[in-house]
């Protein structure tokens, strides 16, 4: 009796892992599928904002700075030992919503998956558990789309969302903008996302031919 019932265990294991990547392919195609002009959106979109230590936060900040304010209300996303990003995001929507009666923007926190020269060993655990924190997030403010340009930050959350799609629960699409510092090679966070994103964005011509799928 056992053994029956561990064979059909096994069985229903198989078959789960079998549907889960039936699915993984589904999304991938719908993901790589040349898509037609997106309609102009009217209503308003929560927008995801992830924010990186260095150089990524000042282009962060500079690529949303026309950013239209139907994307709202924005989630700034950042390491939880990054404090000179969370000054830096609460400056900028200062200015932003300076003349507007209520916020539009939270910042919310995550554990970093790896520190300056921690170990790879190590490594594993730290992104485990950015990866749980970033799943709670991205369920806690579903947003409508996910925008990031390079921080390690952004991969956990990244998986989070596409996790997401691949379930079945939300489409949250996730836009990825290369550093304008890539000049010739793609960086490890561009590589890992370069097939999950929606939408890949490079800013050198040498990259856009290197990578047929960047914009």
């Amino acid at each position: 009796m056992w053994t029956e019932l561990n064979v059909y265990f096994v069985n229903i294991v198989r078959t789960l892992v079998c549907l889960f990547f039936v699915r993984v392919f589904i999304v991938y195609q719908r993901i790589h599928k040349k898509k037609n002009v997106t309609p102009v959106r009217r209503s308003a979109a929560k927008l995801m904002i992830v924010l990186g230590s260095g150089g990524h936060t000042f282009e962060m900040l500079r690529l949303i700075s026309n950013l239209d304010e139907k994307f709202r209300p924005r989630v700034y996303v950042l390491a939880n030992t990054d404090i000179l990003s969370e000054q830096k995001a609460q400056a900028f929507e200062a200015i932003k919503t300076s003349n507007k009666s209520v916020e539009l923007y939270t910042i919310e926190k995550i554990p970093r998956s790896r520190e300056v020269n921690q170990s790879w060993l190590s490594t594993v655990f730290t992104t485990l558990i950015s990866c749980f924190h970033s799943f709670l997030l991205v369920i806690k403010h579903k947003p409508e789309a996910i925008l990031c340009n390079g921080p390690g930050t952004c991969v956990p959350l990244c998986i989070s969302a596409f996790s997401l799609h691949v379930l079945g629960w939300k489409h949250i699409k996730i836009i990825y903008v290369e550093s304008i510092c890539r000049v010739h090679t793609m960086s490890l966070t561009g590589k890992i996302l370069y097939n999950m994103a929606d939408h890949f964005l490079v800013q050198w011509p040498g990259l856009r031919e290197k990578y047929p799928r960047a914009k």
